[in-house]
């Protein structure tokens, strides 16, 4: 079975800064479909056709048990592994869909959106609220970020999204990214790394150009 993939919105402050978003205290929740994802070293492919394409660098958990409406304090050993990926945005499509009320799958879910990495298990032995990691795009750095700066912390967002879901074994939670955002080409190839995690890099290219590649 595929895993379902949940994304948290605005969960670094300097990012919801540069967006130019209210500063609500809601956790904003979105999900994308299996063939967003992308394994480290394939190329990703991004429409040209639809506006700028951000890329936003995160952490993201797997969930290892099952997890049904439980307080944060017994969140934390339900995570199994821990990698780096992308949660690619078309920026201008966004924007549009929420000045308009409107949800913004079209701009988040398409596919190819959810590049991942490899994963690293987790056993207690790393803290969740002090992981560092940086995008680098054609060898410049993009974003810098630690999960002490998120407003809702690991825990947190697994028992909010248990609330409504049955969290089972394999689902992915993509935890919201940090500041430094920007715009990818085709051409381009992003690194993802952290001190604690494998890194992993994708080359970026547009659909005509994974056509051919075909």
């Amino acid at each position: 079975m595929d895993p379902r993939i949940f994304c948290i919105g605005r969960n670094y402050v300097e990012h919801i800064r540069e967006l130019g978003h209210p500063e609500d205290g809601d956790c904003v929740v979105f999900m994308k479909p299996a063939t967003c994802l992308v394994p480290p070293g394939s190329a990703v492919s991004i429409p040209t056709d639809r506006g700028s394409v951000h890329h936003e660098a995160e952490l993201v958990v797997r969930i290892g048990r099952a997890v049904r409406d439980e307080p944060p304090t017994e969140t934390a050993d339900a995570v199994d592994a821990l990698a780096l990926g992308l949660d690619l945005t078309l920026r201008d499509e966004q924007t549009r869909l929420r000045d308009g009320g409107k949800p913004w799958e079209l701009a988040k879910a398409f596919d190819h959106s959810a590049p991942l990495g490899p994963f690293t298990p987790w056993r207690g032995d790393v803290s969740l609220n002090a992981i560092e990691f940086s995008c680098h795009v054609n060898g410049e750095l993009r974003q810098q970020g630690n999960t002490c700066q998120m407003l809702f912390s690991i825990e947190r967002i697994i028992s909010i999204l248990s609330r409504s879901w049955q969290l089972l074994p394999g689902d992915l939670i993509y935890t919201g990214t940090p500041a430094g955002v920007g715009a990818l080409r085709p051409g381009d190839v992003v690194e993802l790394d952290s001190s604690v995690l494998q890194s992993a890099q994708w080359p970026i290219v547009g659909y005509d150009a994974l056509q051919k590649l075909g």
